[in-house]
């Protein structure tokens, strides 16, 4: 995609995708305006960059929609102070908004394509290859969790990560609908209160453990 092409979808993204449904955050508004998000797609997808939905960036794994990623930062309410984890680096477009934005900045991902494809987009960024459930302890206390992507369930391991007081926002697969949600850890228990319906695509290995029937 040419320079003054992409420049021309980012304005209509923002305009169109953002703006109209409630995301305002000045910082979340510029960044998202100024980064050309068909750099962070597999070559031949770039032409699907600023749409209204999720775009594959191989096996099983997506780049979510420009409102999910703007939801998610916005909701968190990322401050200079932030000690930040985030989950499911994929090739590095929600860690490229965030760089410079939080104190510190850890990103996971188990893939290790997307890992490399990360580590490239983003130079200097700190990055753990491995089990996304698993985060990434040696970095924590964390103030804030960002899960980029829908989960079943949340693992211990990364509540136990978070800061008491901490802010963690994920995406939740609930049947058929997904949801963002944010929660505060308190007394080292974190309710997740979902509050927006939204495409946002599932992240492998958070799956519910599946009962049988007899």
């Amino acid at each position: 995609m040419q320079s003054a092409q992409s420049e021309t979808s980012r304005r209509h993204m923002i305009d169109s995708q953002l703006r109209t449904n409630g995301v305002t955050a000045a910082w979340i508004v510029k960044a998202m305006g100024e980064l050309p998000r068909e750099t962070f797609l597999p070559a031949g997808r770039e032409a699907f960059a600023y749409l209204d939905r999720s775009v594959p960036l191989g096996k099983d794994r997506m780049l979510n929609p420009p409102l999910a990623t703007a939801e998610i930062l916005q909701s968190a309410e990322v401050s200079e102070q932030d000690n930040v984890l985030l989950i499911g680096a994929g090739t590095g477009y929600m860690a490229a908004l965030l760089a410079g934005r939080a104190a510190k900045l850890v990103a996971v991902e188990s893939d290790s394509g997307l890992a490399k494809a990360a580590a490239t987009n983003v130079p200097g960024l700190k990055l753990v290859e491995g089990n996304l459930a698993e985060g990434a302890p040696k970095g924590a206390p964390y103030s804030l969790i960002l899960i980029d992507g829908a989960i079943e369930t949340l693992p211990d391991a990364i509540v136990a990560q978070l800061a008491e007081g901490g802010r963690i926002v994920t995406g939740l697969v609930d049947g058929p609908v997904r949801r963002l949600a944010i929660g505060t850890k308190h007394g080292g228990h974190v309710a997740l209160r979902p509050f927006a319906d939204i495409e946002i695509a599932p992240l492998p290995g958070f799956e519910k453990a599946r009962e049988f029937v007899f």
